[in-house]
């Protein structure tokens, strides 16, 4: 299978200890090919869904990038480390916490919608040119931005509150730059005690879900088997979330030039619109042909990348 032809995301399932480059290169090792880009960074101890974006469909890794994820985390309450994960050096402790299911569902639930996180210190997150990360390991510790991000949902799995250092373990699916170790922490703050995150999976990406995910073994298998393009996640599928116009003919040669042109109104569940936003754009066949911007103003579509 040529690399031309071997194109659409590739759902992975990450091991732990596996940096999401780790990933990266391993696949590309698989499959002997280059472009591959991954989704979403995921720290080496956490397992999950890591979609790898093959041949052409690496342009396409910011739009995926920005979908909401949807994680299965575990809060420590009592303890609190360096890192803000079962990793780091315990740097606070309290001893028989006391957490009834109502305060704990109250103030989960009060983290739903935008909120301001820090990010922590132990994270790849760029101050003055060096990751926050390397500033960590050296023993310092920055001022640092808080972000505003976007908590989607909260559900509670399971509460084991008859513990010294209760735990509860629940689902959580936001925007991307979410830190959940902070959220952890964050969540045992509005408690009155100190948090830690102790485990995590990611679940899904946008509407990649666990169950679609291939480890590398299986990957292999299906590659041997000339199998594995069947697992591909097409890009028109990944992109659902991005609004669709179907082009006719005319249209369809100008977008494959690289070239703006007007929007008539048989297109016409755009013309609602009052404001500039991205589409993805199909022939009349459902050819995929690429990303583009539409004008209100205008009338007319902007080519952003185009597949021809």
């Amino acid at each position: 299978m040529t690399e031309k032809l071997f194109e659409g995301i590739l759902p992975v399932w990450k091991p732990q200890g596996f940096t999401s480059h780790d990933v990266v290169a391993k696949v590309r090792g698989i499959l002997k090919i280059k472009r591959i880009g991954h989704t979403g960074t995921l720290d080496p101890q956490v397992t999950g869904v890591l979609p790898l974006c093959i041949g052409r469909a690496t342009r396409l890794v910011e739009y995926i990038q920005e979908l909401p994820k949807e994680y299965e985390a575990t809060i420590k309450i009592g303890l609190a480390t360096d890192t803000e994960d079962a990793g780091g050096q315990v740097i606070d402790q309290v001893d028989n916490v006391q957490l009834n299911e109502e305060q704990v569902t109250a103030a989960m639930m009060s983290f739903i919608g935008d909120i301001n996180q820090v990010p922590p210190m132990y994270s790849a997150v760029k101050v003055d040119g060096k990751r926050l990360y390397e500033l960590a390991r050296q023993g310092l510790e920055v001022e640092r931005k808080s972000r505003v991000v976007t908590i989607h949902d909260i559900r509670i799995l399971h509460m084991n509150l008859d513990l010294d250092h209760p735990e509860i373990r629940f689902r959580v699916r936001c925007s991307k730059g979410t830190y959940i170790r902070t959220l952890c922490v964050d969540i045992g703050k509005s408690l009155g005690y100190p948090a830690v995150m102790s485990h995590l999976v990611r679940t899904s990406t946008g509407s990649i879900e666990q169950e679609q995910c291939l480890t590398f073994e299986q990957i292999e298998l299906l590659h041997s088997e000339g199998t594995l393009f069947d697992k591909l996640v097409p890009v028109e599928k990944a992109l659902a979330h991005i609004p669709a116009v179907h082009l006719n003919e005319t249209q369809t040669r100008k977008a494959l030039l690289g070239q703006k042109f007007i929007l008539t109104s048989e297109n016409n569940s755009l013309y609602a619109t009052h404001a500039q936003q991205l589409v993805t754009a199909y022939s009349a066949d459902s050819r995929f042909l690429g990303i583009f911007e539409w004008n209100q103003d205008t009338l007319e579509l902007q080519p952003v990348k185009v597949f021809s």
